[in-house]
């Protein structure tokens, strides 16, 4: 079989592959501790559990209308609006199996040939690849550990061109765990103020695991909601990754082209799942403070513990559950050492490279992991 050239573009997940060959080691035998996989190793909360399965016993097995189940869209809103301090409507909600649909809808709505988007560098793949995918070209927006991988203003304006299209955002970040300030993204929001043709994704998938920071997003600023997509779900907060739930929040002209877009793709999410999803975020929140808290906990062992190793410095990170330490004094590149590791230690961890080039000389350790595999 022949694949067209832009099969070329899409890049495989290293997180998945990681997995795949450890999980491979695993049954010939080894034990191996798995820090490469960004997903709480916590249960989901047993009232969505059982939300779901009442849901499935009373016939929630159907298509649900693409955008999503109208009371989950509806709660969805009234969340996003109390969380961002902004009026949303139920209207401009799209529910999808997922948060990387988001991605995929926002980009192909977006970028055509040639265009261009500013991606955090390093930041989580998909974007560039799917950018890529689309024929657009990536301009990568330098994440640098000497300002806590802040945002750096005068690099995006120097990335930004009659071109630009699109632009990425993610905070806390994957991989490195930062977290942008509200001044920070005010600064992104006045700098794009000349730049009217360029639309933002705002990944905040990981913006309720925070440790004694506030969450602040890019639409909530003025002039913003009518330019940006919201991305959000329940994967992270609420341990549902093979739930396959997300959704986003956007200007309610984006609507009908997301969901002609799923129509096309998915039909729609999970019926069932968008019960337990409604569950979630209309039930106690005590397990999202627990997991927080654990999250903590585990990040400042590890952290510690990095930072006593030779060679090693880490960059205390203020939200999400990645640890993104420097390993540059090693001598050792990161591709090496993280399968140095895996295959000498039995310790599954991606290569700060699989983020992009900003990512050499880094490794990305997932603590959603025991206390025991961390030490």
């Amino acid at each position: 079989m022949m694949f067209a050239d832009r099969m070329n573009n899409l890049a495989s997940a290293a997180s998945f592959a990681t997995l795949a060959r450890a999980k491979a080691m695993e049954a010939s035998g080894r034990r191996i501790v798995h820090l490469e996989v960004g997903q709480p190793d916590m249960p989901t909360p047993a009232h969505v559990v059982d939300a779901c399965a009442k849901a499935l016993r009373d016939g929630h097995t159907r298509y649900t209308p693409a955008a999503g189940w109208m009371p989950l869209r509806e709660t969805i809103a009234e969340h996003v609006g109390e969380r961002l301090g902004m009026d949303v409507r139920p209207s401009e909600v799209v529910v999808t199996p997922g948060g990387k649909p988001i991605i995929f809808y926002t980009v192909m709505a977006v970028i055509g040939p040639g265009d261009e988007a500013i991606i955090p560098d390093p930041s989580f793949p998909v974007y560039a690849s799917v950018v890529r995918f689309a024929g657009g070209v990536v301009r990568p927006l330098p994440l640098r550990e000497e300002n806590g991988f802040g945002l750096d203003l005068t690099a995006l304006s120097e990335a930004l061109s009659p071109r630009t299209r699109l632009l990425v955002l993610c905070s806390p970040s994957n991989p490195t765990g930062g977290v942008w300030s509200r001044d920070e993204l005010r600064a992104v929001a006045d700098v794009l103020r000349d730049y009217p043709n360029v639309t933002v994704l705002s990944d905040e998938i990981y913006g309720r695991i925070l440790f004694g920071e506030t969450h602040h997003s890019i639409a909530a600023e003025p002039g913003m909601r009518s330019r940006t997509v919201v991305l959000d779900g329940f994967s992270k907060t609420y341990a549902m990754t093979g739930w396959r739930l997300g959704w986003g929040v956007m200007p309610e002209s984006f609507v009908e082209g997301f969901t002609r877009q799923q129509i096309n793709v998915t039909s729609c999410a999970n019926a069932a799942a968008q019960v337990a999803g409604r569950a979630a975020l209309c039930g106690p929140q005590d397990s999202v403070d627990a997991m927080v808290a654990t999250f903590r906990t585990r990040r400042d062992h590890l952290v510690d513990g990095l930072n006593r190793l030779p060679g090693i410095r880490c960059t205390l990170p203020a939200g999400a559950f990645y640890a993104f330490p420097n390993i540059t004094a090693t001598g050792r590149s990161s591709q090496d050492l993280a399968e140095t590791l895996l295959d000498k230690a039995g310790v599954a961890l991606l290569p700060g490279t699989g983020f992009g080039p900003g990512g050499d000389g880094f490794l990305r350790l997932s603590y959603a992991a025991s206390m025991e595999d961390l030490d």
